[in-house]
C-alpha cells in the first residue's frame, strides 16, 4: 500500500489536506507562544513581532516576506518561517506530501543564539558525554547540554532499551551527532552543527539524497514507528516525516510538536 501511495501524489494531498481540516493552522502568536513555552531557560517573551531572549537580546520573528518559494524557505527562513509546516506525532497515514518538510526550515540565527557556533567551538565547548543504550551497546556519544538535550536523549536511550530486541537493533550503532557542515541541499547548517540531533543505525534507514532524482521522490522507511513514538516523547522531530525523507534523523525542535 506504502509503494502505491508513494506513486500517487493525489492520494497524499487528499490524507494531507484531510490532517489540515482535522488540526487548523496555528496563528503566527500560537506559534510563538508555543516557541517560547518549548525554551524557557532561553526565550523571555515575544509581542508578535519581535522574540526577547533572557539576556535582553532582541529578534525579529518576520522578515516580512509571507510567500516565499520552498527553496528560499530552506536556505533564508525567518523564526516565523520555521514553524511554518505543522510537524504530528504519531504513525504517518501516507507518505509526507511534495515538500512538506516540517523542521527543515531553520533560522541560523536563532539556533547560533541558542546553541553556539560550531565554527568558532562554542557548540563543542557545552558538549556532554552519554552513554547510549548501556545494555545493548553502551558506547559514549557527545550532545550538547543546552535545553536539557542530553538528559533526554539518556531518557530516550532508557525507554529504547526496553523495546525487543528485534526492534531495539535500528538505535545503534549510532551514524553521528555533531557535523559542523551544512546541510548539502539547503547551504545552511543543520541541528547536527548545533549537537542536537542524532543519527541512528544506516543499516536500517533511507535518505532521499541517496536516491536516483525521480519526481515525486518514492518513500522509504525502514525506521520502527516504536523508536519514532519515544522520540517524539521526548521533543525531538523525525526526518522521516518529510517528503524528503532522512529516516535515521531525529533532532530536538519540542516547539514544532503536536499532537492534534
Amino acid at each position: 500500500m506504502l509503494r502505491s501511495f508513494a506513486r500517487s501524489g493525489f492520494i497524499s494531498l487528499l490524507f494531507t489536506l484531510a490532517a489540515l481540516q482535522a488540526a487548523p493552522a496555528a496563528s503566527p502568536s500560537e506559534l510563538l507562544d508555543a516557541l517560547v513555552a518549548a525554551y524557557p531557560d532561553a526565550l523571555a517573551r515575544h509581542d508578535g513581532d519581535k522574540l526577547t531572549w533572557r539576556d535582553g537580546t532582541v529578534m525579529a520573528v518576520s522578515d516580512g516576506r509571507p510567500d516565499k518559494p520552498f527553496k528560499e524557505l530552506l536556505s533564508n527562513p525567518s523564526i516565523l518561517d520555521q514553524m511554518k509546516l505543522p510537524y504530528r506525532t504519531g504513525r504517518l497515514a501516507a507518505p509526507p506530501a511534495l515538500n512538506d518538510d516540517p523542521g527543515r526550515f531553520r533560522n541560523e540565527a536563532f539556533f547560533k543564539k541558542m546553541y553556539g557556533d560550531c565554527t568558532k567551538g562554542e557548540v563543542q565547548a557545552r558538549m556532554v558525554p552519554i552513554v547510549w543504550l548501556p545494555k545493548s551497546w553502551g558506547k559514549k556519544i557527545s550532545v550538547t547540554r543546552v535545553n536539557g538535550v542530553a538528559e533526554k536523549l539518556k531518557a530516550v536511550s532508557d525507554e529504547i532499551e526496553t523495546l525487543p530486541p528485534a526492534i531495539r537493533k535500528a538505535a545503534f550503532p549510532i551514524a553521528g551527532v555533531l557535523a559542523c557542515r551544512p546541510v548539502a541541499d539547503t547551504g545552511r547548517m543543520s541541528m547536527h552543527g548545533y549537537g542536537a540531533a542524532i543519527d541512528l543505525n544506516l543499516e536500517v534507514s533511507d535518505y532521499w539524497f541517496w536516491t536516483k532524482k525521480t519526481d515525486p521522490i518514492p518513500y522509504k522507511n525502514r525506521m520502527p514507528q516504536e523508536i519514532v513514538d519515544i522520540f517524539e516523547r521526548h521533543g525531538f522531530v523525525w526526518g522521516g516525516k518529510w517528503y524528503h525523507y532522512d529516516t535515521m534523523h531525529f533532532e530536538y525542535r519540542p516547539e514544532l510538536i503536536r499532537t492534534k
